[in-house]
Order: structure tokens, then C-alpha cells, then sequence
């Protein structure tokens, strides 16, 4: 495991240089959630019947989903890319080391930098000024938590699958381009998952996505206790250890085939 934690720990180490594009990108955040928050506001004012999530955890629930925007699987690893495409991948096959485990390490970083630099001062931000509420509970606060931790670990899993998808298509732009489609409307991103219609609420609470924004989010907002918790974890969980499983049946199967490009 040595091996792994090097990779991530550099990986992780060399993408918090980049504070100039975390920092347009705390600005770009901070203008959509208020454009979010002021849409669903006027929403709340307009809206005939009570809404299943009251106006408060709502812009709570957007202002989370802003600050850990960064961390949903938008694309691949952009080196492990232009590997694949000039066959330079032949040089991580012959690392002794697993090579899910490693691409799925430096995904883990590609996903966890971005955030704490992001996070960290709109988190603040919105807190002080926004309205942005605190954690329930401390119970809501750990396991929310908890959660964060499924999430990196889910958003992990996705990245690496877009790069194993590199072994069947050279380009993979027509995944690259779908998923965040799919991403932003059923993670909660856009819109909260509770003001979907009822029929679809059993649908998206068995995706994955749900993991990655709304299941920690109703965690620090409360909304989700006892069992209702426990049920969202393991299905978050379970989601994380289906999805790697999948990688590595999807790497074994496509090594057997791989055609190293270049020269």
C-alpha cells in the first residue's frame, strides 16, 4: 500500500499549487449558488402546496452542493488520457505496483485537492453571510462525515472507469461528455433530490450518484437519521465497492486487448 499513499500523497501535494484556478473557481461558485438560492426563494414564494424540504435546508443544500462541486467525476484523469492515446500507458504496466490501485489513488487526489481548496472559504463564506446553516447535531456532523468519505471514494470510482473506458475507445469523448449530464441531475447538484416527483424518488435513491452529493448533505442538514442514515451510507457503500469491483473485472478484461499506440 506504501506505493499508493506516495502516489497520492504527491499527486495530492502538486495539484494544491494551483490557487489561482481554485480561486476563480470559489468566485464561479459563489455566483451560481446565489442564483440557485435566489431561484428556489422565489420558488418557495410562489409554490401552492408545502415543498417536501423547508426553504432554509434548501439553500443549505445548495450552498453544499457549491462547495463540493469539485468533487464529482466530470472526466478522467487528463494525464492517464494522453497516456493511453500516445502508449505511454506500456511504462505503467510494467510498475510493480496494482495499477487500479494506482490510477484509483491519484484519482482520489484529483478529486480531494480541488475541494479543500475550494470548500474550505465558501464554506466559511456561506456560513457567515449566506445562510448556510450548521450541522444538525454532532452525530449529523460525523456522519456527514462519513459520508464525505463515500463520496471521494465514489467520485474515485467513476474516474478511474473513465479511464478504463480509454482501452475500448480512443478518444472517449461521448462518455466524458454524457456522464456529467447524468452527474448534475440525479447528485442533487441542480436541484435538490427531494423536489423530484414521488414516482421517481425510489430510482434515485438506489443510483450511485446520489452518494456523491445528496446523501451527504440531508446527513449534515438532519434529514436523514436512524435508519434512514444507516440504509443511505450502505447503499453509498455498496455503490463504491460495486463500482470498483467492476473496474478491476474492466481492467483485467481490457489489458488482454490493449493495442499500445505510438512509438
Amino acid at each position: 500500500m506504501r506505493p499508493h499513499f506516495a502516489m497520492l500523497s504527491a499527486r495530492f501535494r502538486l495539484l494544491l499549487q494551483y490557487r489561482a484556478a481554485a480561486l476563480a473557481g470559489l468566485g464561479t461558485q459563489l455566483f451560481f449558488g446565489a442564483v440557485l438560492a435566489a431561484v428556489m426563494r422565489s420558488f418557495y414564494r410562489s409554490a401552492d402546496v408545502a415543498p417536501p424540504m423547508n426553504l432554509a435546508h434548501v439553500v443549505s443544500y445548495i450552498w453544499l452542493g457549491q462547495a463540493f462541486f469539485a468533487l464529482l467525476p466530470w472526466r478522467g484523469d487528463p494525464d492517464i488520457v494522453a497516456l493511453v492515446r500516445s502508449g505511454g500507458v506500456a511504462y505503467e504496466l510494467l510498475r510493480p505496483v496494482n495499477l487500479y490501485g494506482l490510477w484509483f489513488a491519484r484519482a482520489v487526489a484529483m478529486r480531494l485537492a480541488p475541494v479543500l481548496l475550494r470548500a474550505v472559504p465558501l464554506l466559511v463564506l456561506a456560513g457567515l453571510f449566506l445562510g448556510l446553516e450548521r450541522p444538525a447535531s454532532p452525530l449529523a456532523a460525523l456522519l456527514w462525515l462519513v459520508a464525505l468519505g463515500g463520496a471521494v471514494a465514489l467520485s474515485a470510482a467513476f474516474t478511474v472507469l473513465l479511464n478504463l473506458s480509454l482501452l475500448w475507445t480512443i478518444s472517449g469523448e461521448g462518455i466524458t461528455l454524457f456522464l456529467p449530464v447524468v452527474v448534475t441531475l440525479c447528485s442533487g447538484l441542480l436541484l435538490p433530490l427531494p423536489l423530484f416527483p414521488e414516482w421517481l424518488q425510489p430510482v434515485l435513491a438506489w443510483l450511485p450518484f446520489r452518494g456523491l452529493m445528496d446523501v451527504p448533505h440531508r446527513l449534515y442538514l438532519g434529514e436523514l437519521t436512524g435508519g434512514a442514515a444507516g440504509v443511505a451510507l450502505g447503499r453509498q457503500w455498496l455503490w463504491v465497492a460495486a463500482l470498483v469491483l467492476t473496474g478491476l473485472v474492466a481492467l483485467r478484461r481490457g489489458l488482454t486487448r490493449l493495442v499500445v499506440q505510438g512509438g
